[in-house]
């Protein structure tokens, strides 16, 4: 699917990973509305990137959790643009607990917090951006109408201590990816997962140089933190290449993690 011209949803689209492909699909021409609850972030991107992309861009503050706040502003984005074709799930939350440790057991609120904003909210703005998918008429031989990009983590795969509630919903995401590819091909809806590894996000930035030279060095090649452009080079890919489905990719310099 040639993304010029072709509307696209990015949740968690104010920063990180989710302002990289924001920044990239306007680049390529796109039209991009925002989903975050950050709306001082998400208007400051909107004003950066307007003064290059017009009102090719937009920001909705949306809890992606809410079925009414998802579904009225997916509404919004199709009045203004005329129709939805490109998701990218990227909202998504990892605090540290343990099952069990000197605090006692994981808090069950913050567990479910979690898997609310992690899976459920996945899940939600997936489900009901296909439907506004399936409407549209097909942009290509192949009868393509929508892709949905959804992000895992490779914490689905190697958890780390204190990442139970984090890789739990992680893993959800891979699970449901090819199921969900299923579902969704008779309409022309393409989905797959991006699995990041070490990313260099602003949390980063936060971080002792000590503990994030470690990071680095965890990596095997190349060895150094990942960047959101690439995250979001990969993304435009997975919209561009048509046979691209039901895929969990991961994009990690070939790390491993170990237990902590």
């Amino acid at each position: 699917m040639d993304i010029q011209g072709k509307t696209a949803i990015v949740t968690g689209g104010a920063s990180g990973l989710g302002a990289a492909t924001v920044e990239r699909y306007a680049a390529d021409g796109a039209n991009v509305a925002i989903f975050d609850v950050n709306e001082e972030a998400g208007s400051a991107l909107v004003d950066e990137l307007g003064a290059e992309v017009g009102d090719r861009i937009a920001f909705f503050k949306v809890d992606v959790t809410d079925e009414s706040s998802v579904q009225g502003a997916i509404d919004a984005v199709v009045e203004r643009f005329g129709a939805l074709h490109i998701v990218n799930n990227y909202a998504g939350i990892g605090p540290a607990c343990k099952t069990f440790g000197k605090k006692g057991p994981h808090p069950i609120a913050l567990y479910m917090k979690v898997v609310m904003v992690n899976q459920v909210g996945t899940f939600n703005v997936a489900r009901l951006a296909a439907e506004k998918m399936a409407e549209n008429e097909p942009v290509n031989s192949d009868g393509a109408r929508g892709v949905i990009i959804n992000t895992a983590s490779v914490a689905a795969y190697e958890g780390q201590i204190g990442q139970v509630a984090y890789s739990a919903t992680k893993g959800a995401i891979v699970g449901m990816t090819l199921p969900m590819a299923r579902e969704l091909a008779p309409y022309g809806i393409r989905v797959n997962t991006i699995v990041p590894g070490l990313i260099h996000t602003p949390l980063f930035e936060t971080i002792e140089e000590s503990y994030y030279k470690a990071l680095e060095a965890s990596t095997v090649y190349p060895q150094r933190l990942g960047k959101t452009s690439e995250i979001a080079k990969l993304s435009a890919h997975i919209v561009d290449n048509d046979y691209i489905n039901g895929e969990c990719i991961r994009m990690d310099a070939a790390v491993r993690m170990q237990p902590k």
